[in-house]
């Protein structure tokens, strides 16, 4: 049975000083919830950064990530996972003594070994099950979005108590901490990403679009019908997960569901999700990425180019005019290549 912890000595993090290294979508949040809850903090941002004049604005003391390390106990990293290697190398590294906590949201760069952390140092990771902006509102809310914790190294005795600590801080004891380890967080991370919920759902959506528009439908009422409505089941299976989701739709709906799914997904698309786990497990997928970046991210930006352009993200554009109520988001186009 998971291990899931509902408390937590909140004097143990207010004890300590609190770097936060990033500041988007989980740095604002962790920055300010980690405030609100009487924490010593800054963020660790570099001179040039639009997100400075942000997080002073929010009220908080921002240095650049080496002052913000050498100043901390603890020294959280909530930056892109490909760069965090350089970060630990020219920042962190050389302010990181005996005695301190070095924190992950994400096992990536300590999992496939883009980090080493020399001995002496308490290693954990904190994830919350939530993007950044909810874990703020839910906080701010009185609640808490549930969490993962784990620890690489406990060169304290106390990495367990300390990391329970910050996650209690930052609202997730509310909900629930269940702990795992690096590996598992990181590989269940990119195989949920890469099989089913981005790679999966959207190559799913996009042919769906497309044998309808091949067939002669139109391109809008295939948008409503493969992308669209999409969130109205999503957002039933989250709420009671696929029980609730087939109890509120229709009988044709829900027989549809029986008979079409498994024809989709088959003994084939399993094994090729079996062969994609392996791929993370084994540390092909992460050098493949890594090396994506290190050369340029050419084959990357070409994929995103493409599917920019994609007929059901055209009219996605036009149709989302027609409904305000959606507060729709448009992404800019990426840049041209030569």
């Amino acid at each position: 049975m998971a291990i899931i912890h509902y408390d937590a000595d909140l004097g143990l993090i207010r004890a300590r000083k609190v770097a936060i290294l990033g500041y988007g979508s989980q740095g604002h949040a962790h920055a300010l919830n980690l405030k609100d809850s009487g924490v010593q903090v800054r963020v660790g941002l570099p001179a040039g950064s639009a997100s400075r004049a942000k997080a002073e604005a929010a009220g908080l003391t921002v240095n650049t990530p080496a002052e913000a390390s050498a100043w901390a106990d603890v020294i959280m990293v909530l930056t892109p996972d490909t760069g965090q290697g350089a970060l630990y190398r020219e920042a962190i590294a050389p302010n990181l003594t005996p005695g301190k906590t070095l924190m992950f949201a994400h096992g990536f760069n300590i999992r496939y070994g883009w980090i080493e952390v020399p001995a002496g140092v308490d290693v954990s990771l904190v994830a919350p099950k939530s993007p950044g902006h909810r874990v703020r509102e839910v906080f701010v809310e009185g609640g808490g979005t549930p969490g993962l914790v784990a620890i690489h190294q406990d060169a304290s005795g106390q990495a367990m108590a300390l990391a329970l600590s910050y996650a209690a801080a930052i609202g997730l004891t509310r909900a629930g901490v269940l702990e795992t380890t690096f590996a598992e967080e990181t590989e269940t991370d990119l195989f949920g990403e890469k099989a089913v919920l981005c790679g999966g759902a959207s190559a799913l959506v996009k042919a769906g679009f497309e044998t309808l528009v091949e067939a002669g439908y139109q391109p809008e009422i295939a948008y409503f019908e493969c992308l669209h409505e999409l969130k109205l089941i999503v957002d039933l299976m989250y709420r009671g997960g696929l029980s609730y989701m087939r109890y509120s739709i229709s009988d044709t709906a829900e027989y549809g569901d029986y008979t079409g799914g498994a024809r989709l997904v088959t003994a084939e698309t399993k094994a090729e999700m079996k062969r994609i786990l392996e791929e993370i497990q084994d540390g092909r997928y992460a050098n493949a990425w890594m090396e994506e970046n290190r050369t340029g991210r050419k084959w990357f930006e070409a994929q995103r180019a493409a599917d920019y352009d994609h007929p059901i993200e055209v009219v996605g554009r036009q149709l989302r005019k027609m409904m305000p109520f959606l507060d729709a988001a448009e992404v800019p186009a990426p840049a041209k290549k030569d």
